[in-house]
């Protein structure tokens, strides 16, 4: 996703680039394809809820005519609240309009090292390849951070019961849009008793289990206690059953991973059972009896660098001016989240080439939020992060209702970026 943005966005705006994508000569350990902004997790671009933080990112980023959010408008398929999309067509959209840019050259080798005497931008996300990560732990001087994100696993649509399932979304939110497959008490109780029981994917001996509180593996969830599954990923609230208008005691949510259907995936089903144990365990769902698995899930290992004690203001190495970092491996989570920091550093690297002074996005927008959480230095441990209006900068408001007041700065957000958009398009001007 950064890197991708990132290549656009200087491209864009008139620099010549080079972008390297290592597949497939060197393949990763969970792509499955050659293509540029491949989506190797959820399919989903996060909340898209007017006046949500995720939302507001997602306009934000818009207003750039940004390549990851154009695409995925472009092949969104139904997901209530959520912007999710076709993967196949999203990736491959991404690749041609990269491949075609005038500005861009798109080169099928791996970067083992890091190229002297230019603006670099390291987008090389969570699965930084061996010869690349040795590279920049040298040149950083310390041990990448990391943690464990786990995949979901994917259904063929044709081996469904659809007559023990039921379309709907939470709060009717969106229409249709996901296919719940329902459970009573004794259903939910015994695939967590199993669950609990199941086999996983052990860890090598010197590796300690760390995972993003976001992206729980839901076997993690189960440990935690009999009815987490019951509040996390399988609630039922807001899904009351068509037939009987009643709620169940667990639900299971699938989501379309493309536009004609034909696959659907488990929604918060993250795991690292093994794939004997996820067939064994996945087939107790009602509905899913006889489902037949695309993909199963998987778990992987991702790393990221102390971004704040590390980056300056211009989001490149303080020890190597002019050595960007963007995306997931600057420590932001998500596919927008990441796709904003190429942005960022896109523009930073433009700036330093045309010889001018590169503006940060202001701290009450949610560019400006995430931007911040990467360069500043905190006391507290450093941790992935989802954008959350809890890292906006903006006055106190006096407001008690959490949703007005998140419109409000949702709004006073959108105004802030337009006059920075504005001051940046005037020094443009000028320039010219």
């Amino acid at each position: 996703m950064a890197g991708s943005e990132a290549a656009w966005q200087a491209a864009e705006m008139g620099v010549p680039v080079v972008l390297y994508e290592m597949r497939s000569v060197t393949a990763t350990p969970v792509h499955k394809t050659d293509r540029c902004a491949e989506l190797v997790c959820s399919n989903s671009l996060g909340n898209n809820l007017p006046h949500s933080a995720p939302f507001l990112l997602k306009e934000e980023l818009r207003k750039f005519n940004s390549l990851v959010i154009g695409a995925g408008d472009h092949h969104s398929v139904p997901a209530g609240g959520a912007l999710a999309v076709d993967r196949e067509l999203f990736s491959q959209e991404i690749t041609e309009r990269i491949s075609n840019h005038p500005n861009i050259t798109l080169k099928r080798e791996e970067a083992v090292e890091i190229p002297d005497g230019r603006p670099v931008i390291l987008a090389t996300g969570p699965l930084t390849s061996p010869n690349l990560s040795n590279a920049i732990a040298k040149i950083i001087g310390q041990k990448y951070l990391y943690f464990y994100d786990a995949l979901s696993p994917i259904v063929d649509a044709n081996s469904i019961d659809y007559s023990k399932a039921f379309f709907a979304s939470r709060y009717d939110k969106g229409g249709d849009d996901y296919l719940n497959c329902h459970m009573n008490k004794e259903q939910y109780l015994n695939f967590v008793h199993e669950l609990n029981h199941a086999k996983k994917v052990p860890f090598a001996s010197f590796e300690k289990a760390i995972y993003f509180e976001g992206c729980l593996p839901i076997e993690e969830l189960a440990s935690r206690g009999e009815k987490t599954l019951a509040f996390g990923p399988m609630k039922p609230v807001g899904l009351p059953h068509p037939e009987t208008g009643k709620q169940s005691y667990a639900v299971v949510q699938l989501r379309r991973e493309n536009k004609e259907g034909t696959a659907y995936n488990l929604v918060g089903f993250q795991t690292k059972l093994t794939y004997p144990e996820q067939k064994r365990l996945f087939t107790m769902i009602p509905g899913l009896e006889n489902a037949e698995f695309f993909r199963y899930g998987a778990i992987h290992r991702n790393t990221y660098i102390n971004a704040p004690s590390l980056l300056s203001s211009n989001l490149d190495l303080c020890s190597h001016p002019g050595l960007y970092f963007a995306g997931q491996i600057t420590g932001v989570e998500g596919y927008v989240e990441s796709a904003t920091l190429g942005l960022l550093a896109a523009l930073s690297a433009a700036k330093r080439i045309k010889g001018e002074k590169f503006v940060p996005p202001p701290m009450d927008t949610a560019m400006g939020a995430l931007y911040r959480y990467v360069t500043t230095k905190c006391s507290n441990s450093y941790q992935p992060m989802n954008i959350n209006f809890g890292l906006f900068l903006v006055k106190e408001m006096k407001i008690r209702d959490k949703k007005v007041r998140n419109q409000k700065i949702a709004e006073n957000a959108l105004e802030s970026l337009s006059r920075w958009m504005d001051a940046l398009n005037e020094e443009v001007k000028s320039a010219i």
